[in-house]
């Protein structure tokens, strides 16, 4: 099994792009016709349908969808949670740093059984 990922807003279509020219099935939000502007709700059911793991620094919206979805027993996108200051925004190259982060994360070899809620630490 091979993890998906989906990007929020706050990751450039650049770093998507960068990823899947490493041979990783990821999507950014904000380039999609369909999830630009979406509300967290509407992308976190958009993961859940399509099997993606979220990756966000939005931690305060998107762990409570998580929780909820599965204190309801319903199925429940999986999230990496990427804490706000590990990639400070306008320092240097921010997207070599994620885009390197990233792919070690999906290239560990316990990336697929992975538990629901993960930190890029």
């Amino acid at each position: 099994m091979t993890t998906r990922l989906i990007l929020d807003e706050h990751y450039s279509a650049a770093i998507a792009r960068a990823l899947r020219e490493l041979s990783h099935d990821v999507v950014a939000a904000v380039a999609s016709d369909e999830l630009r502007g979406a509300s967290d709700p509407e992308l976190y059911r958009h993961a859940t349908q399509t099997g993606r793991r979220i990756v966000t620094e939005n931690i305060k919206d998107f762990r409570p969808l998580l929780l909820a979805a599965t204190a309801a027993g319903t199925t429940a996108a999986p999230v990496l949670l990427v804490p706000p200051r590990r990639f400070p925004r306008g320092r240097g190259d921010r997207n070599a740093a994620i885009v390197a982060a990233f792919d070690a994360w999906l290239r560990r070899p316990d990336v697929d059984p992975r538990p629901k809620e993960d930190w890029l630490t």
